[in-house]
C-alpha cells in the first residue's frame, strides 16, 4: 500500500540501524514525554486549546529554526522540492488534530489517566505500520513485541479501571471519544513522520512539520480561540509555556524522529508505554491524582511490557540474521 509521504526503498532505509543511538533517543523521549500532560493541564487554566497549541508550536519552531537553517546550508543535504514539502505536510494534519484534542481531553480526565489512556496508540500504530511498512512486519511478529504490547495494554487498562475517581468525577463518553481521537491521530502522525525523518533527517523534518502545524493552528485560533491570551496572563504562565514548548515539542520530537529512524515506528511507539508510569507520580504529587495498590501493580505490568518490547530486534537486524 502506497501513501503520500511514505517512501519505499530509499537508500537511507538500507543502512544498518544504530541501536545504541536509537535506544538513547527513545528513552530520552520517554523521560521528556512523561511531562506534557502535566504542563497542558496547568496551562488549561489560562489558555484555550487552540491558543495553547499555536503558541507552543510557534515557540518550538523558532527554537529549532537556527539548527534547521544550518543543516540546510550543509553540503550534500537534500534540497526542498514539492515532493518533500508534501511529505512534511501530510503528518502535520493529524498532528494538529492530536495537539488540540489532547488538550481538550484534559478537561475530562487527570494528567496521569490521560497519559495511560493514550498509550493504547501502540495497537493502532502496530496495525498502521503493518499496512504501510512491510519491513516492520518482522518486528511485529516477534513474541517479545506481542507479549510486551499485551502486558503494557493490560497494565494501562488496569490503571484506568482502578482509578479511584478524579475531581471531575467519572470520565464521560464524550471525554473518552475525544481522548480516542487524540490517540488515533497521534498513532497516524507517528507512522507518517517516518518518511520525512528518513529523507530529511530529524531536525529538518521537524522544523518543516512544526512550521506547517503552526500555520494551520493560526486560523483555528482566530476562529475558536483567543489569540491575545499571552498578553493577558502573567509572565510565569508564559514562561512555563515556553519551557514546555522547547522541551516537550522541539527537543522531544527531534529525538523521537531519531528513534523512529533507528528502531522503527512500532518499537518506538511501544516503548512509550513507560511514559504513564513516570507521569503518575508527579500528577499525584502536584494535582492530587490518587494512586491505589491495584494501579501500582498495573503500572508494574506496563513496565514489564515495555522491557520486553525493548528486547525486540529492529527489522534490518532480523533480515540480516535470516540471510546468514
Amino acid at each position: 500500500m502506497k501513501f503520500p509521504g511514505i517512501p519505499s526503498g530509499s537508500p537511507a532505509q538500507k543502512r544498518p540501524p544504530d541501536l545504541a543511538k536509537g535506544r538513547l533517543a527513545i528513552f530520552a523521549t520517554v523521560a521528556i514525554w512523561s511531562t506534557p500532560s502535566l504542563f497542558m493541564f496547568y496551562l488549561n487554566r489560562y489558555y484555550d486549546p487552540y491558543a495553547q497549541n499555536l503558541y507552543r508550536y510557534s515557540v518550538a519552531f523558532l527554537a529549532v529554526l537556527p539548527f534547521v537553517a544550518w543543516q540546510f546550508r550543509r553540503a550534500g543535504g537534500p534540497r526542498l522540492d514539492r515532493r518533500l514539502l508534501l511529505m512534511c505536510l501530510v503528518p502535520a494534519l493529524p498532528n494538529v488534530v492530536h495537539q488540540v484534542t489532547q488538550v481538550v481531553s484534559l478537561f475530562y480526565m487527570g494528567p496521569g489517566v490521560y497519559a495511560i489512556f493514550t498509550r493504547s496508540s501502540v495497537i493502532i500504530t502496530a496495525v498502521l505500520a503493518l499496512l504501510f511498512f512491510p519491513e516492520e512486519r518482522s518486528v511485529i511478529r516477534q513474541w517479545q513485541f506481542q507479549a510486551g504490547t499485551a502486558l503494557g495494554l493490560i497494565g494501562a487498562v488496569g490503571v484506568v479501571l482502578f482509578q479511584p475517581g478524579w475531581e471531575a468525577g467519572h470520565v464521560p463518553l464524550v471525554g473518552l471519544g475525544v481522548a480516542f481521537l487524540a490517540t488515533f491521530s497521534w498513532a497516524l502522525y507517528g507512522v507518517l513522520v517516518k518518511g520525512p525523518a528518513t529523507e530529511l533527517g530529524s531536525v529538518r523534518s521537524f522544523g518543516i512539520i512544526s512550521l506547517f502545524t503552526s500555520m494551520m493552528l493560526v486560523p483555528l485560533t482566530l476562529a475558536f480561540g483567543d489569540i491575545a491570551t499571552p498578553a493577558r496572563v502573567g509572565w510565569e504562565v508564559n514562561a512555563i509555556l515556553i519551557i514546555s514548548a522547547v522541551t516537550c515539542i522541539s527537543l522531544a520530537h527531534v529525538l523521537y524522529y531519531i528513534a523512529i529512524r533507528e528502531l522503527g515506528v512500532a518499537l518506538s511507539q511501544t516503548l512509550q508505554l513507560l511514559c504513564p508510569a513516570l507521569a503518575l507520580g508527579p500528577s499525584a504529587w502536584i494535582f492530587g491524582e490518587k494512586l491505589t495498590a491495584a494501579q501500582l501493580w498495573s503500572a508494574a505490568l506496563l513496565l514489564l511490557g515495555a522491557f520486553l518490547a525493548m528486547r525486540v530486534k529492529p527489522a534490518a537486524t532480523v533480515e540480516a540474521s535470516e540471510e546468514i
